[in-house]
């Protein structure tokens, strides 16, 4: 019910105002896409639901994001459980498709196209977004149309489609602002105030949280209602992840990482990409009349269940690349002010000039305050219990896979020149602070 919503965002915070949070529209992207599969009927040709497929509580399911790496693998474990699936990405995956997938290249911003693609569907898997992390963060249009001009769309295809259930993959950035929390759950921890978000990835996801629960019970063309839920996941790890694994890794080969900040106690948590995945396939289950319609209208956090350091955590890829663990440490303000510098000229050069991001003010914070989430919510609703994993196993298939390790060379040296440069300047900026 309504009442018993667990985002504490929409009870507990200030409510966005009118423009915090559009109201419903159809947005349109400039261009169509072209589509590897141009009709949707060309779904119905791929596997038929087999008889695992209840496991999902879906015959014909929808991944957003199909070509990311964690889309791709919820794609491919719903194909392997009988579904017959479908990913939408702007991007083609890297990896081969499952039996019962097939792929489509649409924008999620383009109404008619994904209009068109949803019928028949009984589930949607919303796991595309934008601005997770590097220079991305710093698109803010992008950003707003994928994150929130996008979920809009999905929403409405619901409603008009009459589809009735949409897992939205949301973050545990929602609830973190900067500020220290130690065993945080949905209850006791409300959405940060959109105005205190420092990243526009950050709060548009909160943004599209906010939207995705509004709009759960609201009643679909055929008579139904929609049940929607929301996953606040932590950082994800596992086999053949890039995003997160490959960074760390070209920058502490840079030798970007000889240093340490924050807390040399902050903990996080992380997640693997299996138990991301169990926890959606789970949660859409948890949508259903079998399930008692558990999990419509909640917001679940979700991790492995563990609380590490991020340098202790990381000491398996320091050692693998043949590298000791940072000795040095920084204060927080010095990391923090470069972070600030380094996103202005971004920024300002990007015309013309491309400037590497060691880490951006978000990151900064991630790293250096405490801010771990309980999943006993998710463990005593959704049945969800993480197996244990090891960031070893994914750092040893990572460096098995990869291409030749490059000889250090002039890049190497100038983007550490450009880090001292950042930090010298940033030290300078706090002495005229205190002055």
């Amino acid at each position: 019910m309504m009442e018993n919503r667990s985002c504490a965002c929409v009870l507990d915070c200030r409510r966005p105002s009118h423009s915090d949070v559009p109201p419903p529209f159809r947005h349109r992207a400039n261009g169509a896409v072209g589509a590897l599969c141009n009709s949707p009927n060309c779904v119905l040709s791929g596997a038929g639901a087999g008889p695992d497929h209840s496991r999902s509580g879906a015959g014909k399911v929808l991944v957003t994001g199909g070509a990311g790496y964690f889309g791709f693998r919820l794609g491919r474990t719903l194909a392997g459980q009988g579904a017959t699936v479908l990913m939408l990405d702007l991007l083609k995956p890297p990896w081969d498709l499952p039996d019962g997938a097939v792929f489509q290249q649409i924008d999620i911003r383009d109404y008619d196209a994904l209009y068109k693609i949803c019928a028949g569907v009984d589930v949607i898997f919303h796991t595309a977004s934008y601005g997770m992390s590097g220079p991305e963060q710093l698109k803010r249009k992008q950003i707003e149309s994928v994150n929130v001009g996008g979920t809009n769309n999905v929403i409405n295809v619901c409603t008009e489609r009459g589809i009735p259930r949409l897992v939205y993959t949301s973050t545990v950035n929602v609830a973190f602002a900067g500020r220290p929390i130690e065993d945080g759950d949905e209850d006791s921890v409300p959405c940060v105030p959109l105005d205190m978000h420092i990243d526009h990835y950050s709060r548009t996801k909160a943004i599209a949280e906010h939207m995705v629960l509004a709009a759960n019970g609201r009643p679909t063309k055929g008579g139904g209602l929609l049940q929607t839920c929301v996953l606040r996941p932590s950082g994800i790890y596992g086999p053949e992840e890039r995003r997160h694994l490959h960074r760390v890794m070209v920058n502490v080969e840079r030798r970007l990482f000889s240093f340490c900040f924050g807390d040399p106690n902050a903990k996080m948590n992380w997640v693997h990409v299996d138990n991301l995945v169990t926890a959606h396939v789970l949660a859409a289950e948890a949508l259903t009349a079998e399930k008692a319609f558990v999990a419509s209208g909640q917001a679940y956090f979700i991790n492995d269940g563990e609380s590490v350091n991020v340098f202790e955590w990381l000491t398996p890829l320091f050692e693998r690349l043949g590298y000791g663990r940072p000795l040095i440490h920084l204060p927080v303000s010095l990391v923090y002010s470069a972070a600030i510098l380094m996103e202005r000229l971004h920024v300002t050069l990007r015309p013309i000039l491309e400037i590497p991001l060691l880490l951006t003010r978000n990151e900064v914070r991630s790293i250096a305050v405490s801010h771990t989430f309980k999943i006993e919510k998710a463990q005593r609703e959704l049945g969800f219990f993480p197996e244990k994993f090891s960031l070893t196993d994914s750092v040893d298939q990572y460096l098995r896979s990869r291409p030749g390790r490059p000889a250090a060379s002039f890049p190497n040296t100038r983007f550490l020149f450009l880090l001292l440069l950042m930090l010298l300047i940033g030290l300078f900026s706090l002495l005229i602070c205190w002055e």
